[in-house]
């Protein structure tokens, strides 16, 4: 960085001058980091974010293309926006935002003109995954809170395509806590593609004297009758299932208080019961989803609240009286020591003795101590909730919640959180309640007391935690722990990985250069290692055991294999046959059927080879790039790693639909539905949509449908009789008209696509339609179809529509304001469909 004339300062062409402190520690990582993939450690709240926008800044200076910043939550996407705004000599609408509040169509279209864009990694997963952007101009990829590259994470994926696709890349990792021991850093490291380890603990000298002193003091809570009697009333109803569980065979034990790690492996034994076809594993299965329910709820009345827990029970007893409701919930609400238990909140009129130590350390805090502001972390919305509201009485109080929850508890939006936010830091307000969303890299204001409502069990949350004071001055942090309760646990756990990530760091900072000598081994090493691989044996799947991927992924029994086989689909290297090699040639199938013209009408156009491809209809693919094979996946099926694995291909195009029909479509005829062996087998028995109503929806859309059943087990899985099993196939082969394929797993699965995708559209040169080509439909499905075309709509919208207007004719005459009238219309589906039906055709 070159000098300025005020040396306080960072000087740079693209930042605005006087704005980026000098630090002389930010400089030295920033200069590491732009020379090389690095993972950046430093303390809470010493500035991150600033080393990577440093780098940020010379790579657009020196490489142009444009910069993209990952986060893993929205409040943190828009609070780094905000930054990366004020700090960038840019026009703001050159800083972007992405999250899942934007439409797919708008990202897109944004992608284009951005040079720095600012995401969640999920809509950034999605888009590369319906290739709708493209990484190739990337210069600067970041990661923050970049701990949680492990496993599935879409951090994992990004950073896999981001070291194939990008042209210059350069990859900064970001976090305070990395890890909780050397083996998971080296893991997240590896899936990131990182070479070079930079950490500052708070003992270095150029970092201490912006770091202040946060003690910790640990509060225990002694609970009261009323409160221990109805968690002895949940524990005596645990005791008794665990002892049915325990004549199963499958524990040793019926104490109330068995951990996690008992109950995971009595599921696994009760799932060797339900594989061996044996009725006492089902029986167990659902007594051992009662143990969990009332598990949570001893947990809730332990170390939350009353108020928690009877929220709680209430949702228990409305999943009970829903329809479908599991076999557990009904006996759970029907125990009688379940619903004394019940009762027994529902009376209790006291105060929680946390609620009343919370309000006793705010007072101290902000009254005698005169502070300024405060956060209380909890676990729990229901109990930030009812911690909000017996606050208020005394303070002025407001509460930080996530957005969606699948309890129904009312969440905020992202408008709320910000505004909140800004509220807190123009002190507004006092006191903050906040659950885990504002844990991770926020930029909450500085407080001067934290206050954790209860221990938390992992390292890396306790220090995000904490690091939310002391940044400017002396910080204090309290926990607050219910005795003799799970809490106890906690604590336990969490002090002794703290010291073990406080060591792990210190140890980090001293080996670093080993580290980076595993990351970056010698380039005989490398030679050795890749003669290694290229004689090794394939696994069972398919796949070399030692394989890391691409970008250094990690080979780690914990991290997430996306990338299946590598060779063309149908191509075998291990010498046997593959699938192209058995079966009649084109010409043969042609001659046989004496219909050698029929692929004539898929001819592709020559104005698709352009189309960006979020509408419904026809794309042409074969006369795009005759080396390009397109698959378009349905957004449901993201869950899955097949789109993900296809995405990665060479040659392959992945496109996005919210599909009526069908998981894939791979031609104008060709359209697959994928089943799970256990999806096979709950639709087929009692699923809310029949596989067979399913089948027929696709087979009158596609002339070639196919079902591909994955996984093994379709005879033993479930108590099935094998004969109703085959019964099913053979109706679905015979009455249908479908092929009916099996696979061995999600790998299995993307071969058997591509292999179809690429003889239809490269053998056959057909074209990919997301409507099929089979027209045998009656009057009312054509009507629909012609409806559901237009501007994207489905076909449950369709109906909507006709039935409010009679007839297609009407729906493509009426007015704008009539269209908003009609049940899933909005304003941009109605301004949509008039554009689509009036403009002049160009």
């Amino acid at each position: 960085m070159a000098a300025t004339d005020d040396p306080a300062y960072v000087d740079h062409p693209l930042l605005n001058p006087g704005f980026i402190e000098r630090r002389r520690y930010q400089l030295e990582l920033a200069g590491t980091a732009r020379n090389a993939h690095t993972l950046v450690c430093l303390p809470t709240g010493l500035g991150k974010t600033t080393v990577s926008l440093l780098v940020t800044a010379d790579r657009l200076d020196e490489h142009g293309g444009k910069v993209l910043f990952l986060a893993p939550t929205k409040p943190l996407v828009q609070q780094h926006a905000e930054f990366y705004r004020e700090a960038l000599a840019a026009p703001d609408e050159e800083i972007v935002v992405f999250t899942g509040e934007i439409s797919p169509d708008n990202r897109a279209e944004a992608w284009d003109d951005a040079r720095v864009v600012v995401a969640t990694p999920q809509v950034v997963e999605n888009d590369l995954v319906g290739s709708r952007i493209s990484l190739a101009e990337v210069t600067h990829l970041t990661f923050d809170e970049c701990h949680r590259a492990t496993g599935d994470y879409a951090y994992v994926y990004i950073a896999e395509r981001y070291h194939e696709d990008a042209e210059t890349p350069l990859v900064t990792g970001m976090s305070a806590s990395p890890g909780g021991d050397k083996d998971a850093i080296l893991t997240v490291c590896r899936n990131l593609g990182i070479t070079e380890v930079e950490v500052m603990t708070e003992d270095d000298a150029d970092v201490d004297e912006y770091t202040h002193d946060t003690s910790v003091e640990w509060e225990r809570i002694e609970l009261p009758d009323e409160i221990l009697q109805i968690r002895d009333a949940l524990n005596e109803v645990i005791k008794d299932r665990l002892g049915k569980l325990k004549q199963l065979g499958v524990t040793n034990t019926t104490q109330p208080d068995v951990s996690q790690k008992q109950l995971n492996q009595m599921r696994g034994k009760l799932q060797e019961l339900m594989n061996a076809d044996k009725s006492e594993g089902y029986k167990g299965m659902s007594t051992h989803a009662e143990v969990m329910k009332l598990r949570r709820a001893v947990e809730l009345v332990e170390t939350q609240s009353v108020e928690s827990v009877r929220r709680y029970f209430e949702r228990q007893r409305n999943a009970a009286r829903s329809s479908g409701a599991s076999k557990a919930s009904q006996r759970l609400v029907a125990e009688p020591r379940v619903r004394e238990a019940m009762k027994l909140a529902e009376s209790f009129d006291g105060t929680h003795p946390k609620f009343s130590r919370a309000r006793i350390l705010l007072a101290q805090t902000l009254g005698i101590e005169g502070g300024e502001r405060v956060i209380v972390f909890t676990e729990s919305r229901d109990t930030a909730e009812a911690l909000t509201e017996f606050l208020s009485a005394s303070f002025a109080v407001e509460k930080f919640v996530g957005q969606g929850d699948k309890e129904s508890s009312e969440g905020m939006t992202q408008k709320e959180q910000q505004e909140t936010l800004d509220a807190f830091r123009d002190g507004e307000f006092e006191v903050l309640v906040s659950t885990s969303v504002a844990e991770e890299g926020l930029d909450v204001p500085e407080v001067d007391l934290v206050c954790f409502f209860e221990p938390v069990p992992t390292a890396i949350r306790s220090i995000q935690r904490k690091g939310r004071t002391g940044r400017q001055a002396e910080g204090r942090v309290v926990v607050l722990l219910a005795e003799d309760t799970r809490d106890e646990a906690y604590f336990w756990i969490s002090r002794r990985r703290e010291k073990e990530m406080e060591s792990e760091l210190r140890e980090l900072k001293s080996v670093a250069g080993d580290i980076e000598s595993e990351l970056n081994p010698p380039q005989g090493a490398l030679d050795a290692y890749e003669s290694a691989v290229e004689s090794e044996p394939e696994d069972a799947d398919g796949g070399s055991a030692t394989d890391a991927g691409p970008s250094g992924g990690s080979a780690d029994d914990d991290a997430e294999s996306d990338g299946g086989t590598e060779s063309a689909a149908g191509a075998r290297t291990d010498g046997q046959a593959g699938l192209t090699d058995f079966g009649a040639t084109d010409e043969e199938i042609e001659r046989a059927r004496g219909d050698g013209d029929e692929s004539a009408d898929g001819e592709a156009g020559d104005d698709g080879a352009d189309e960006e491809d979020d509408s419904e209809g026809i794309v042409a693919t074969a006369g795009d790039d005759a080396d390009e094979t397109e698959i378009v996946v349905d957004q449901r099926e993201l869950d899955a790693a097949i789109a993900k694995d296809l995405s990665k291909r060479d040659g392959v195009r992945t496109r996005l639909e919210t599909l009526a029909v069908g998981d894939y479509v791979l031609s104008d005829r060709v359209a697959v539905e994928r089943k799970s062996v256990s999806d096979f087998l709950d639709t087929l028995l009692d699923g809310e949509r029949s596989l067979f109503e399913q089948i027929g929806d696709l087979a009158r859309a596609y002339a070639r449908p196919v079902l591909i059943v994955e996984g093994d087990g379709l005879y033993e899985e479930r108590n099935v009789h094998p004969g109703a099993i085959r019964g099913a196939l053979a109706s679905l082969a015979v009455d249908f008209d479908v092929s009916v394929l099996r696979t061995r797993d999600e790998d299995d699965t993307a071969d058997l696509l591509l292999t179809i995708a690429e003889r239809e559209q490269g053998e056959r040169d057909r074209t990919v339609s997301v409507h099929g080509e089979k027209s045998a439909k009656t009057l009312a499905e054509q009507q629909e179809y012609v409806v559901s075309s237009i501007a994207d709509i489905g076909p449950v919208t369709a109906q909507s529509l006709l039935q409010e207007f009679g007839t297609v004719e009407g729906v493509m005459t009426a007015r704008e304001d009539d269209l908003r009238e009609v049940d899933g219309v909005g304003e941009v589906t109605a301004e949509r469909i008039r554009e689509v039906v009036g403009s002049d055709y160009e």
